[in-house]
């Protein structure tokens, strides 16, 4: 088979929409295929991955027998229940995929299962259905047997759940695989579920029943749109800042209030190359980022259960620092790296990686992310304990004496620790934000010892991260390249967005790692920093920080024409990734979390500044 032929048979990354219900999320390709699920939580191991080895990865495919038919599929507005649209001349077929969000505590019937209806609008419709589970990455057999009202899928594996498939429609096995074949005429309609068997009890699966499966669409559409309603932007990009804040939501842990930085793993950030991460955990960098964007909306009830979460961690000491990068949703640290040999990879792009090597490594910069999320979320919160304010105390104490290191910073690079430009104005962050918090609420610190290393790192970075050459700040200590990340320099109030060392440095920036609206995060080809081998595609939410940053230094027009542009690259329901490779397709771990709450943050800014309000304070 020539590489071609192989590449072909991987749908785009940007071909599919996801679902989930806050503990999972599933990817549904436009065919009509769910080819991801980690289940029964976003870090478990999967139950499909054909994402990643349509051979070998199993995948829940529905859909009409006949070729050529022309396919649309949505999210039915204020949702997140996608649609997927299937036409042609002899028949109009729709399937509805979600996963229930039911707001009591109750059991309900399929509480924690993905939902399929299918309904035939016009003329008659022949389908075929095909679940394949392939448990533990692949790496488990297992065996399937028929029950009264559905089938059960057994895996070998002890860590993995029995699943189980009902449908209203007739099923056989073929081997470990449950099939069907059957015909729709116009009105008529057919439902499936699979989900979790009930361990407590030990049931099987019951015949499905239609009116509970319409009960939990209605209550799960009820749920979105009356979560989505709580939004307070009303500005011009509404229906892609809604969409944003819906998948933001959909990676939010109902039970641990955590935010996961993509429901993916294992997909590349250049076709064929290595950089190849596991992102189904817990950033504290992604997820402070996302309370800011929770609370720009008006979403103070997520800010706050993300704040409990923060809380539970300080008492966990890192190798480290007080604090690592990454978590587990449920804030397990042990994040153990390990490469797969049970998935070819995305259009064979190896290694496949599970668990992350960098919740090892130091990143002083989260500090200064934690700092900020703290400080907005007592300035539009609820204010913070005593015990939190120690905790924060001794989170500082630890940062004055170590913000001078050396760290693998942002990107994680993985060639060696740096004095990056990134880390060092995020410990004046964290400081500066401690002042202000200190100072608001009258809280007892000591703020002249503070105030005193802020202003040190403040000279610092001016003194020692600044370039006469190329007249811009450096991606580090002695460096001679420019780096995205610096674009957070205004944002973060370090620097006022019309100084002319920080017009200089967005011209360096638009010179060496912009190409129209899209931005690199750096060089890695000829000024290598990251130890890995090759380059990679623009990283999507620098293009947001890009535009956001043009539209404080009062180029309002530029930045509207490169923000359309950056909407354009969006896939067809509104879902980015995040990178974009040479011809616009969609790279890396699917949907980013970062890079929506980039474009949300983006939005927000620039609707205020064509409206003659880009004066509203926010920090």
């Amino acid at each position: 088979m020539s590489e071609t032929e192989q590449d072909s048979r991987f749908q785009p990354i940007e071909n599919y929409g996801v679902i989930g219900n806050m503990r999972s999320v599933a990817l549904v390709s436009v065919e009509g295929s769910i080819d991801f699920l980690c289940f029964p939580n976003f870090d478990s191991p999967t139950v499909f991955a054909a994402l990643l080895d349509p051979d070998r990865g199993g995948s829940l495919r529905l859909a009409p027998v006949k070729d050529g038919m022309r396919i649309k599929q949505l999210y039915l507005p204020e949702t997140n229940i996608l649609l997927t649209r299937f036409l042609s001349e002899d028949g109009v077929a729709e399937l509805t995929d979600f996963m229930p969000v039911v707001e009591t505590k109750d059991k309900h019937p399929y509480g924690h299962h993905i939902v399929r209806m299918l309904r035939v609008i016009k003329g008659q419709v022949a389908f075929e259905m095909r679940c394949a589970p392939r448990f533990n990455y692949a790496r488990s057999a297992h065996t399937a047997h028929l029950e009264k009202g559905g089938i059960c899928f057994v895996p070998e594996s002890a860590g993995c759940s029995n699943m189980a498939l009902h449908a209203t429609f007739p099923m056989q096995l073929d081997g470990s695989d449950a099939v069907a074949s059957f015909t729709l005429n116009a009105g008529e309609t057919a439902m499936l579920a699979f989900g979790q068997v009930d361990e407590e009890e030990k049931t099987g699966p019951a015949s499905l029943d239609a009116d509970s499966v319409n009960m939990r669409f209605e209550e799960t559409a009820r749920y979105w749109r009356k979560w989505i309603a709580r939004s307070n932007y009303t500005g011009r990009w509404r229906e892609m800042v809604n969409r944003s804040a819906l998948i933001l939501k959909l990676m939010c842990s109902v039970e641990y209030g955590s935010l996961i930085a993509a429901p993916t793993f294992g997909l590349p950030e250049r076709v064929g190359g290595e950089r190849n991460w596991d992102y189904r955990y817990t950033w504290l960098r992604d997820s402070s980022f996302s309370l800011y964007a929770f609370m720009r909306l008006g979403f103070v009830e997520e800010a706050r259960s993300f704040t409990h979460w923060i809380r539970d961690r300080l008492h966990d000491d890192a190798q480290r620092g007080p604090l690592q990068v990454m978590y587990h949703p449920d804030g397990r640290q042990e994040l153990e790296e390990e490469i797969l040999d049970s998935l070819c990879g995305y259009k064979n792009s190896k290694p496949v990686r599970i668990g992350n090597a960098a919740y090892q490594q130091l990143q002083l910069d989260i500090y200064g992310e934690l700092m900020d999320a703290v400080y907005l979320a007592n300035k539009y919160g609820d204010g913070i304990s005593y015990r939190g304010w120690q905790n924060m105390q001794r989170v500082l104490g630890w940062l004055a004496e170590n913000w001078q290191r050396a760290d693998e910073g942002i990107w994680e690079v993985r060639g060696g620790a740096r004095e990056f430009l990134h880390s060092r104005l995020m410990c004046w962050v964290a400081f500066d934000r401690m002042i202000r918090l200190s100072e608001k609420r009258s809280l007892a610190a000591p703020v002249e010892k503070w105030r005193e290393i802020r202003d040190t790192i403040y000279n610092d970075i001016h003194t020692n991260f600044w370039n006469e050459d190329l007249q811009s700040f450096v991606q580090f200590k002695g460096g001679k390249a420019v780096d995205a990340s610096v674009l957070l320099m205004p944002l973060m109030r370090f620097i006022s967005p019309t100084d002319h060392r920080w017009l200089s440095t967005m011209d360096a920036i638009e010179k060496y790692l912009t190409e129209d609206s899209l931005v690199y995060r750096y060089n890695n080809v000829d000024a290598p920093v990251d130890g890995l081998r090759g380059g990679e595609g623009s990283f999507t939410a620098c293009s947001f920080w890009f535009i956001e940053c043009l539209a404080r230094s009062h180029q309002v027009d530029k930045a509207r024409l490169l923000f359309d542009k950056m909407l354009g690259y969006a896939n067809h329901v509104g879902l980015y990734s995040e990178q974009l490779g040479s011809s616009g397709e969609h790279l890396g771990n699917f949907p980013q979390a970062f890079t929506h709450l980039a474009l949300i943050s983006a939005a927000s800014y620039l609707d205020r500044a064509l409206s003659g309000k880009d004066n509203t304070p926010w920090r």
